[in-house]
């Protein structure tokens, strides 16, 4: 069973559902009060993030963050909220009680940044230099680091349900890494054939399967939990990106980055059950889904826009200019109990 002997200090999972804490409205006392803003990084141009309301659509500052801000990550605890500015080699740390810089932290080409799922690591993507280093969650400094030769550009992740090991996505090499949690070394490797550009990982409800969205052959891949290999392929639109589930635990939101549209994908059926289209095209990127689960929302990467698709119709019920090229946003507050990283990864 894909939940049986969790790591020591990882919270016990419920009712073996990967994200029965993340039910919509199910917010953590502390966090509740927290405003309901989107975090929107601007990867290129200028080195801001941009806050803005999720009830008005209004922005409400802009936060000076480094070059290349790439996403904005809860912390594992849900007090802070972290910014990777990888050009400017560090990790700007934000209150979400006041959406203001409180701290930044020097931290080498951050591109994306995950915890484990104890809380006694940050685990940081260096993609530029071929990394994936364990660091102390409060400093962020190194405390492990793994590397392997099969792996390049490493970016995307996810946790077993046991939290004994996470797969990485190896964007440029097409690949794979499947990595122990506690011992801190690669235990897996898979190619996923040529041409393959893995991003977004995410694991199912049921702990069983991991999906990895293959943005080079444009489909979704499935891999089993038990066995590093592919069990099934779902042909989807133009470059699938991002991956997240939605708040009742049966869909799982695809961002289709060229196809300028979001893919709805029925975890019981293995397959596309509906698609939502961005009149007038867009590029669908990275974001999340409201605390409600009422609305998805996403970044416009080489179009400048924050966009809001209504999760129970489809259809685009906000459209907000931020210019530059938006890439993970951070949809915040949301329910859960803990971070696991990236642009709201929570159980």
């Amino acid at each position: 069973m894909p939940f049986r002997h969790p790591i020591p200090g990882m919270p016990a999972s419920r009712s073996n559902h990967v994200y029965a804490a993340t039910r919509a409205n199910r917010l953590r006392r502390g966090v509740q009060d927290d405003p309901a803003y989107l975090y929107v990084p601007n990867s290129y141009g200028p080195p801001i993030t941009t806050v803005i309301s999720q009830s008005t659509h209004r922005v409400v500052r802009v936060l000076q963050t480094g070059l290349l801000s790439q996403h904005v990550t809860p912390s594992y605890d849900l007090r802070s909220l972290y910014v990777e500015a990888s050009a400017s080699n560090r990790i700007d740390a934000i209150d979400p009680r006041t959406a203001r810089i409180v701290h930044r932290y020097p931290v080498d080409r951050p591109y994306n940044l995950y915890f484990t799922p104890d809380g006694r690591y940050a685990v940081v993507m260096d993609e530029e230099h071929q990394r994936i280093n364990f660091a102390d969650p409060g400093t962020f400094q190194v405390r492990y680091s793994v590397s392997d030769p099969s792996c390049s550009g490493p970016n995307h992740a996810d946790f077993s349900a046991n939290g004994r090991f996470f797969l990485v996505s190896c964007e440029f090499s097409g690949s794979l890494l499947r990595v122990s949690t506690l011992g801190h070394r690669v235990t897996g490797r898979l190619d996923l054939g040529p041409g393959s550009k893995p991003q977004d990982v995410r694991l199912a409800p049921d702990g069983r399967s991991f999906y990895v969205a293959d943005m080079g052959r444009d489909q979704l891949d499935q891999i089993s939990w038990r066995e590093l290999m592919v069990t099934r392929r779902t042909p989807t639109p133009a470059m699938p990106h991002g991956l997240y589930p939605s708040r009742d635990g049966r869909f799982l939101y695809i961002s289709d980055r060229m196809a300028g549209e979001v893919s709805v994908f029925s975890f019981a059926r293995h397959r596309i059950v509906d698609n939502w289209p961005i009149p007038g095209g867009g590029t669908p990127d990275m974001g999340g889904i409201s605390a409600d689960g009422k609305t998805l929302w996403l970044s416009g990467r080489s179009t400048g826009y924050v966009y809001g698709w209504d999760t129970r119709t489809g259809e685009l019920i906000a459209k907000i200019y931020v210019g530059g090229s938006p890439h993970g946003i951070l949809v915040w507050p949301q329910p859960g109990r803990y971070s696991l990283g990236h642009t709201g990864n929570l159980r």
